[in-house]
């Protein structure tokens, strides 16, 4: 019995690494993979280290994870007067542009966004390509002010984790 719990552990700190990576890769739902992790760890020890509350404010934590990305791309977006067609666009870029690695995941967003609004203004005027880089751009800032948000949130998860595991 020993060796499973040994394995949910480990499979629980492999989930927690995962989901760090997923904060930052856009494929990945990182908070929630954190919590599921969380989750098992916890579930493993028969909840006596971590226990149903600490587990609830982790949940609620996790579930304002989903806020702050939605809140941090559309505030981006606003504040330049992107379109619907230019969100649309940044996250599709966001998508393509994991085969591209690296520079496809900093690029991705912005070209997206680009594209989108100059699909929604339906032309390629030097006025339209000026607002649609200042859209890209604002949309990319408001996706990387959430990338950064999340990461502190999610760090913040595995601190109270750890700070109640210890405890």
């Amino acid at each position: 019995m020993a060796d499973l719990t040994t394995l949910w552990y480990v499979l629980a700190i492999v989930l927690m690494i995962v989901g760090i990576a997923g904060t930052i890769l856009p494929a990945l739902p990182g908070v929630p993979l954190i919590f599921g992790g969380m989750l098992l760890a916890a579930w493993a020890d028969g909840f006596e280290r971590v226990g149903w509350i600490m587990l609830t404010v982790l949940g609620l934590l996790t579930v304002i994870s989903f806020g702050i990305d939605l809140a941090a791309t559309a505030m981006g977006a606003k504040r330049v007067g992107a379109s619907r067609l230019a969100l649309l666009g940044a996250v599709i870029g966001t998508f393509a542009g994991l085969f591209f690695g690296p520079v496809g995941l900093f690029a991705g967003p912005f070209v997206g966004a680009l594209l989108g609004e100059l699909i929604a203004r339906r032309g390629v005027s030097s006025g339209d390509v000026g607002h649609a880089t200042r859209v890209g751009f604002g949309t990319w800032m408001g996706i990387l002010l959430g990338t950064v948000l999340k990461l502190g949130l999610a760090f913040g998860m595995v601190g109270l984790f750890v700070a109640a595991w210890l405890l």
